[in-house]
C-alpha cells in the first residue's frame, strides 16, 4: 500500500475549522434538503430512463436501484459518518484508512468526477428553460445561463452554509408542487394521452443505458458528508437523514412516472427535459409553466447544494498540509472557504458544453473507483480500530461490512461496460477516464516532490466536534 513521504503520517484525524456557534450549524431537516439536491433534485433526468426501458421496467429499475446501490451506501455512510465527522468526509474516512496516498486519490476521483457531475446541472436548467423561452437555444445564449448559474450558486456558498441549506429546503418544496399536482390528476385521466400525438423525440437511450441515468439519479449520497463539522450532531443526524433522504428521493421517481403510465402516454414521447411538455398535455399550460420552472429549479439547486459538498474537500487537504495553504482560506463571517469555491466553480464552468448522457457515462466510472475506496476503508477500518467508536454500524458484524459492497460494486460494472463505447476527444470514454485515474497517481507524487514535508497547514487548530 503506497504510503510515500507526505505531511501528517501518524494519520490523527484530519484537522476540522473552529468550532460553530450552534446557530449556523444544519439540523436534520436542512440537512435533508441539502443531501435530497446532492443526490437527487427530483423527478427531473428520469425522463430518458422510461425511453429506454418503458414504463413498467422504468418503475422497477427505479425501485430494485436504491435497494441494490442507494441502500448500501447510505448504510455504509451512515457507519463512517457517525465514527469520523470530520471536514473532508469520505475524504477523511480513506485517508484514516490507508493513508496519505489513498487519502489523495479519493479527493482526486471526487474532484475530478465534480467537473463532469456539476456541468450537469446548468446544463438541465438551460434544458428547461428553453421550454419555456426557445429564443434560448439560439447560439452560445444557453451556455451564458449556464454559466450564470454557476456564478451566483458560487456566490450563495460564499455566504454560507445557512444559505445554501435553507435554499435547499424551500427550493425542494417548490419543485415538488407540481409533480404533487401531477399526480393528484393522473387517476382522472386514465389512458386519456393513449392515442396523444407528441413531438419526435432525439433520444438514443436504451435499456443499459436508462439503468446509468437511473443509478446518476440515486448517486451522491457520500457528498454531504463533507459537511459534518457544519453539522448539528453528526453522529445522530447523519444516518437519520441518509435513511430519510433515501425514502424521500425514491418515492420522487416511481410514483410521478407510476402516475404518468396510468393516462396511456407512450414511452418513445420521452426524453431529458420532456416532464415540461407532458405536463402541458395532461393539466394545461399552467402546468407546464410549473414543471419547466421546477425543472430550473432542480438544476439550479442540485448545482448549489454540491458547491457546498465538494468545496470541503481543497478545504480539508489544506487542512492536512496535502494542499497549498491558500485553499484553506475561510470568509471571515460565513467561514466559507471562498478561495476553494471560486477555484472548482472555474473549473465546473469548463466543461458546460458537454453532452448530458457522455457527461454521465464519465461522471459514474469516476465516482465509482472513489464509491469504491469509501467501501473498502469501511472494511479496512473494522480491522484495524475495531474499538473506534460507531454509534451506527452496518449490521452483519463483518460479513456485513463486507456484503454491502457487492451489490453497487456489479452495478458500476454496467458503466464500464457503456464508457466502452462511448468516446471523448477520439478515445473510449473507459480510456479517458483511466487517464483521469493514472492523472492521479502522477499529481499526488509530483506534489509530493514538490514538496516532501508537505504544504504548511492551516492556522487554525483541531477541536472535536460537538
Amino acid at each position: 500500500m503506497a504510503t510515500a513521504s507526505a505531511p501528517r503520517q501518524d494519520l490523527q484525524p484530519p484537522t476540522v475549522i473552529p468550532s460553530r456557534k450552534k446557530s449556523v450549524r444544519l439540523t436534520l431537516w436542512p440537512l435533508v434538503a441539502a443531501t435530497f439536491f446532492m443526490v437527487s433534485g427530483g423527478t427531473y433526468g428520469t425522463e430518458d430512463i422510461v425511453h429506454g426501458a418503458g414504463y413498467g421496467k422504468a418503475i422497477l429499475i427505479l425501485l430494485l436501484t436504491p435497494i441494490l446501490w442507494s441502500l448500501p451506501t447510505a448504510f455504509m455512510i451512515g457507519e463512517l459518518s457517525s465514527a469520523l465527522p470530520f471536514e473532508g468526509g469520505y475524504y477523511a474516512w480513506v485517508r484514516r484508512a490507508m493513508g496519505n496516498f489513498w487519502g489523495f486519490q479519493e479527493a482526486w476521483l471526487s474532484l475530478v468526477a465534480s467537473i463532469f457531475d456539476m456541468a450537469i446541472y446548468p446544463t438541465l436548467f438551460v434544458l428547461y428553460l428553453n421550454r419555456l423561452f426557445p429564443w434560448f437555444a439560439v447560439g452560445h445564449r444557453g451556455t451564458m445561463v449556464a454559466l450564470a448559474v454557476v456564478i451566483v450558486c458560487a456566490l450563495l456558498n460564499i455566504a454560507g452554509v445557512r444559505v445554501v441549506s435553507t435554499t435547499s429546503l424551500w427550493l425542494f418544496f417548490a419543485l415538488s408542487a407540481p409533480f404533487i399536482i401531477i399526480v393528484a390528476i393522473a387517476p382522472f385521466k386514465f389512458g386519456a394521452l393513449a392515442h396523444a400525438v407528441t413531438t419526435p423525440t432525439t433520444s438514443t437511450v436504451d435499456i443499459l443505458g436508462g439503468l446509468l441515468i437511473c443509478m446518476w439519479n440515486y448517486m451522491g449520497w457520500d457528498n454531504a458528508s463533507t459537511i459534518a463539522t457544519e453539522v448539528e450532531r453528526p453522529q445522530r443526524t447523519y444516518p437519520r437523514a441518509m435513511l430519510a433522504a433515501v425514502v424521500i428521493v425514491a418515492l420522487s421517481y416511481i410514483v410521478p412516472v407510476a402516475a404518468m403510465w396510468m393516462t396511456g402516454l407512450s414511452s418513445s414521447a420521452w426524453e431529458t427535459g420532456s416532464w415540461a411538455d407532458i405536463a402541458g398535455m395532461l393539466g394545461g399550460p399552467l402546468l407546464r409553466v410549473g414543471l419547466a420552472l421546477g425543472g430550473m429549479i432542480s438544476g439550479f439547486g442540485m448545482f448549489n447544494a454540491l458547491v457546498m459538498s465538494y468545496s470541503r474537500l481543497p478545504l480539508a487537504m489544506a487542512q492536512d498540509g496535502m494542499l497549498p495553504r491558500v485553499f484553506g482560506k475561510l470568509h471571515p463571517r460565513s467561514r466559507a472557504p471562498w478561495v476553494t469555491i471560486l477555484v472548482c466553480a472555474t473549473g465546473w464552468a469548463m466543461c458546460l458544453g458537454l453532452g448530458f448522457e457522455r457527461l454521465i457515462i464519465i461522471d459514474i466510472l469516476l465516482y465509482g473507483a472513489s464509491l469504491s475506496l469509501e467501501f473498502v476503508a469501511l472494511i479496512v477500518l473494522r480491522i484495524r480500530e475495531p474499538e473506534l467508536p460507531r454509534p451506527f454500524r452496518v449490521p452483519g458484524g463483518m460479513f456485513g461490512a463486507v456484503a454491502v459492497g457487492v451489490a453497487p460494486m456489479l452495478l458500476l460494472g454496467f458503466s464500464v461496460l457503456r464508457s466502452q463505447s462511448e468516446h471523448v476527444l477520439g478515445i473510449s470514454a473507459f480510456a479517458f477516464g483511466m487517464l483521469l485515474i493514472a492523472a492521479g497517481v502522477v499529481a499526488y507524487f509530483a506534489n509530493t516532490a514538490l514538496k516532501p514535508a508537505g504544504w504548511s497547514g492551516a492556522p487554525d487548530k483541531p477541536e472535536p466536534v460537538a
